[in-house]
């Protein structure tokens, strides 16, 4: 086994043009949507409330800043979009510059953005349903709408001060087999089904129901702005900043997988008319679209009701009930079911594509580049994703979950950064699709990181004397900046003699600074995550990949003619 063996860049990336090859019917308007609908959903109308509780009215500074990385790892998306346009998204693009262990990873680590995201927008999806249903229909036995994991340990922590009590009714009252409490979370198990079942019927109709549902979320986050404008309290943003910019970057792990909505454009690449031109719009399109919406609807939300009573999986439902509008209440509930749906379902289409890609590659076994005969869609990938999403729903919570996903985003944006570096300049007729502007980061980056350490400093004067000392700050944040600081000094120097160009180098810096902001328990179940991986790349893909199997041919043929 011999090192040079894990980097095995692919650079061969034929069109699928054979008779069971995916549908081409999206347009620039389609994939626009698609990159709203991914975005727009789990984190505008819930896990954007957990942001506000952590960094308080400020948290329009973390949206502003994850807009700014977004924009620049999304020029490094159009790049790779327009050079290499099929599925796979930032798996493929890791191969074509890292090379294969690499694109492994990236591959790996986006199941936890895609899937596993996918089980938090289905309990924050489960959650709105049962508000609404509690509200203004009729309210379901508690064991039916809540995960077994809250209510177990409602039950084991009962004497404790702010445990949840409907998690503890529906253990105490839900129904036993064999001793078994019977509790789960019923809604986010049928929402999940459903929409498997759409994804599995064909990309037409996926298209037509995202559409649709965008269009609906928009008109009504954009009256959630508007009205919520009306019943603002400048006393709300006192303190603006209560818990410091530490407190900011908490929320970035609560936010930032929702980001992952124009990867998931990336993924459509085989199923758009015009991928070079269209993708690289709509990515553009759909992140400038969607970081004003967030930055309008956090400072809206932080100035209806107090951003310490802001963690809720409803929030803005919450804050207008706050202020007796109960007729928006009852609409942002009921849209906030529509726009998570279109979350799932995008996310739910984009999963299947990816391990396409990889099954093509050898990496994975066949069955998952298996296209059904009459709806042209991954079938087999996509029943898989609908299970890999489904069974743990039974027993996690959204919390949990939360702690999986947005490291995973980050990750995949920083190696799709730092992959531009490693392309080969295009050649001077190859014009097609988005072209990367080259500015020389030979001088300019290491001048821009000399003056970022200045203003650190002037700014911040203890910060690098605490960092260099440890003094008493969390350990785990002092090595998370320490690495970081570390990092962008390798990257001067080798900017000093590569020449490399300037966007990807800032997109890479930014990504990697939004990383610090990770907790340990993010890296916890990250690197677990990660082993877990890698044992089944050794174990599977390393041996059955096709370039390794191509390039040994390749050598025996050389041996026998010598």
């Amino acid at each position: 086994m011999k090192w040079s063996t894990f980097f095995r860049v692919k650079t061969v990336f034929a069109d699928q043009k054979d008779s069971l090859s995916l549908k081409r019917v999206f347009g620039l308007r389609d994939l626009t949507f698609f990159g709203i609908a991914a975005i727009i959903g789990g984190g505008i109308f819930s896990s954007v409330g957990k942001a506000c509780f952590d960094g308080g009215p400020a948290v329009v500074y973390l949206f502003i800043l994850c807009g700014i990385a977004c924009v620049f790892a999304a020029m490094c998306y159009a790049e790779f979009a327009s050079r290499i346009p099929i599925s796979g998204s930032a798996y493929t693009y890791a191969y074509a510059s890292f090379g294969e262990l690499f694109a492994w990873i990236i591959g790996w680590a986006l199941i936890m953005e895609y899937a596993i995201g996918n089980i938090y927008v289905a309990f924050a999806w489960s959650g709105y349903v049962v508000h609404l249903l509690d509200q203004f229909v009729y309210e379901l036995p508690r064991w039916l709408v809540t995960d077994w994991s809250s209510a177990h340990d409602a039950f084991i922590h009962t004497t404790q001060i702010g445990v949840d009590n409907d998690a503890l009714m529906a253990y105490k009252f839900s129904p036993t087999l064999a001793g078994f409490h019977i509790v789960f979370d019923a809604p986010a198990l049928i929402i999940n089904l459903l929409i498997t079942i759409l994804v599995y019927r064909g990309v037409k109709e996926s298209r037509n129901a995202t559409n649709a549902m965008v269009i609906l979320k928009l008109i009504v986050i954009v009256l959630v702005i508007v009205v919520g404008a009306f019943y603002v309290d400048i006393s709300n943003y006192k303190p603006f900043m209560p818990k410091g910019f530490g407190g900011v970057m908490i929320g970035i792990s609560a936010v930032f997988f929702t980001y992952i909505g124009f990867d998931a454009v990336s993924t459509m690449a085989e199923e758009s008319k015009n991928p070079q031109r269209d993708l690289p719009k709509g990515m553009f399109y759909s992140l400038l679209i969607c970081t004003v919406l967030y930055v309008l609807v956090a400072f809206v939300l932080t100035g209806l009701v107090p951003y310490t009573k802001l963690d809720k999986i409803d929030p803005l439902a919450y804050a207008m009930a706050e202020h007796g509008l109960l007729w928006m209440e009852l609409i942002i509930s009921f849209v906030a079911v529509i726009a998570m749906a279109s979350v799932l379902l995008v996310f739910q289409m984009g999963q299947p594509r990816i391990w396409l890609s990889m099954s093509r590659d050898g990496l994975l076994p066949p069955a998952f580049a298996k296209i059904h005969p009459k709806y042209k869609t991954p079938s087999f990938a996509t029943i898989v994703t609908g299970i890999l999403v489904g069974i743990p729903i039974l027993f996690t919570n959204e919390n949990f979950v939360l702690d999986f996903t947005s490291i995973g985003t980050l990750f995949a944006f920083v190696l799709v950064c730092g992959g531009v570096l490693m392309l080969k300049p295009r050649k001077e007729n190859d014009t097609k699709g988005f072209l990367l502007p080259f500015i020389n980061a030979q001088y300019l980056f290491p001048l821009l990181i000399s003056c970022l350490i200045i203003v650190v400093q002037l700014t911040m004067p203890n910060y690098f004397p605490k960092l260099l000392t440890l003094g008493n700050w969390n350990k785990i944040f002092w090595f998370s900046n320490g690495v970081y600081w570390l990092f962008l000094f390798t990257l001067s120097i080798l900017s000093l003699f590569r020449k490399w160009s300037l966007i990807p180098l800032v997109g890479v810096s930014i990504c990697a600074y939004l990383l610090t902001g990770m907790k340990s328990n993010n890296w916890y179940w990250f690197f677990i995550w990660f082993g877990l991986g890698l044992c089944i790349y050794f174990l599977y893909g390393y041996r059955k990949s096709k370039l390794a199997i191509s390039q040994s041919a390749a050598q025996k043929s050389n041996f026998t003619n010598t």
